[in-house]
């Protein structure tokens, strides 16, 4: 192995999380358009397909995790704590299990329309990696301050906060009608389906903490 590999550049290692987190974006607006398209018949024939590239943008990020991890540890130096980079790779890694498990779930518990209140946090877990995006981008650019990478991540807790709301008011709706067994079944599927969802911006939320750290550290 060349030197150059035992000595990577800084923006060797940003260059691998911002991949990363390209796909984490591609993977929520794949989620989002998937729930989106749950009870439009023009939506329905690409259920399949979009749960597939959900699928495939985790893969994908798995590899990218596991370069990173090589390097990481091969390397002499790191830029920052090699610990805190670690960790920041599988936080970002647990944001596209999620995205996967909200894929999953549709499948899975045979939901065939969202509510408002699915489409709303599919909106917010779509804004919530988009910024980590960005902040993890931010992070690795000398240019970038500080403060701005920091302020993405407060949003994030703040589309975090909003979820957590929206799923409170969606399942209230669910439980709040009487009916038979098979209303009941379905209420306890969707209310899996929106803590699914909510998981999505928790892990986000773990991540964007993550980025803080490491502001902490280099500052």
């Amino acid at each position: 192995m060349s030197s150059s590999n035992f000595l990577p550049k800084r923006t060797e290692f940003f260059a691998f999380l911002a991949a990363h987190t390209d796909r984490i974006v591609a993977g929520a607006n794949a989620t989002s358009r998937l729930v989106n398209g749950l009870g439009n018949p023009a939506g329905a024939a690409e259920t399949a397909t979009l749960i597939e590239e959900v699928n495939s943008n985790a893969t994908s990020g798995d590899r990218i995790k596991d370069d990173f991890v090589q390097i990481l540890y091969e390397a002499f130096t790191t830029p920052i704590s090699r610990d805190l980079l670690h960790t920041l790779i599988l936080d970002l890694d647990r944001v596209l299990s999620k995205l996967q498990n909200v894929a999953d779930a549709v499948s899975m518990y045979g939901v065939a329309e969202a509510t408002s209140e699915n489409r709303a946090m599919a909106a917010l877990a779509v804004d919530a990696c988009s910024r980590l995006n960005k902040a993890t981008i931010g992070m690795g650019d000398t240019k970038q301050k500080p403060e701005d990478v920091a302020r993405l991540c407060h949003e994030i807790a703040d589309a975090g906060t909003k979820a957590g709301q929206t799923m409170s008011e969606g399942v209230t709706k669910l439980f709040a009608r009487d009916g038979d067994d098979d209303a009941t079944i379905h209420a306890l599927k969707m209310n899996r389906f929106y803590f699914a969802q909510y998981d999505v911006l928790n892990a986000c939320k773990r991540a964007s903490q993550g980025i803080e750290e490491i502001l902490l550290e280099t500052a």
